[in-house]
């Protein structure tokens, strides 16, 4: 009687190790911006974090006797047309610019990624329509489909952060459509199919993990983006709402002032400039540590 043959095991993914992490750190050292960007970064998260404690004042404090003041000991920034403390209120905003690009890039990641993975991965109508929509979103103007989103929804900062996240959407549905398409044809994948596994767990377990390296990369480029979206729906009324501090809020209101107190635009606008400049710079070293062909 013959002996039935054993199914072959499937080939399992290849998993990042201790010393993939290792040389991913060391090359991210390497970069010469890593460290700069790594360290505004920091800054910032460290500012968001800490605010209660850097402040000096609550940054919704009205002071009527210093109103639209220049720097002084009392106020090192100056003061707004309501006697506000402009650096607490410039702290404060971090956790505001913060909370956005952390929660809007989530939401571009979760979604456009699995809608792109399901489109990749399935092909056929249900790639075909997924990918139009994906089309349709895109030729609308970023800040324009963020401005319609928020009208439609109304101006809060959650609203805000949804808008801000659909505008993400396509770029992440198509990045990752495209990974997709480069690995699903590989025999690991070909041999799990063989083996009856499940589609779900073809794409959640094999697939994901190995396209996991531009994703990432899109993500930490997409942070300094939401920041500026932000700050862009704030200073024209449709982010966050006063009295709650947020960078482009500040610019919205210093706008009138700037003969008077010129300090009310420069603050919130070099914070916005220097976080927006971190991230990039961090993002760009992430890239370059992950790209392959950069590999000694």
């Amino acid at each position: 009687m013959l002996r039935q043959a054993a199914a072959p095991a499937v080939p399992e993914v290849r998993r990042v190790g201790p010393s993939a992490t290792r040389e991913f750190f060391r090359r991210l050292a390497r970069t010469r911006t890593a460290g700069i960007g790594a360290g505004i970064v920091g800054l910032v998260i460290l500012a968001a974090l800490l605010a209660p404690l850097l402040a000096p004042y609550d940054p919704t404090q009205q002071d009527t006797r210093s109103l639209l003041q220049g720097p002084s000991a009392a106020h090192l920034l100056g003061t707004d047309e309501l006697g506000r403390d402009t650096l607490s209120r410039a702290i404060y905003g971090t956790q505001v610019s913060l909370q956005v690009g952390i929660i809007a890039v989530g939401i571009s990641l979760l979604v456009g990624g699995g809608l792109g993975l399901v489109a990749g991965y399935l092909r056929g109508m249900t790639d075909a329509v997924i990918m139009r929509v994906m089309d349709g979103l895109l030729a609308f103007p970023t800040l324009v489909l963020a401005l319609a989103i928020t009208a439609m929804l109304g101006p809060s900062l959650n609203n805000a952060m949804i808008a801000i996240g659909v505008t993400g959407v396509p770029l992440f549905a198509r990045l990752v459509r495209g990974q997709v398409l480069a690995v699903r044809g590989l025999d690991y994948i070909q041999a799990a199919q063989s083996l009856g596994a499940e589609h779900g767990r073809i794409m959640v377990r094999h697939i994901l993990p190995n396209i996991l390296a531009p994703i990432v990369v899109q993500a930490s480029l997409n942070m300094p983006a939401a920041i500026l979206a932000e700050a862009g729906l704030s200073f024209l009324g449709l982010g966050i709402q006063p009295p709650t501090p947020s960078w482009g809020a500040m610019l919205n209101t210093a706008k009138g002032y700037l003969q008077r107190s010129v300090w009310t635009a420069i603050v919130p606008g070099t914070a916005i400039f220097v976080a927006v400049l971190g991230f990039n710079f961090l993002g760009d070293a992430i890239r370059d540590a992950l790209d392959p062909r950069l590999k000694e």
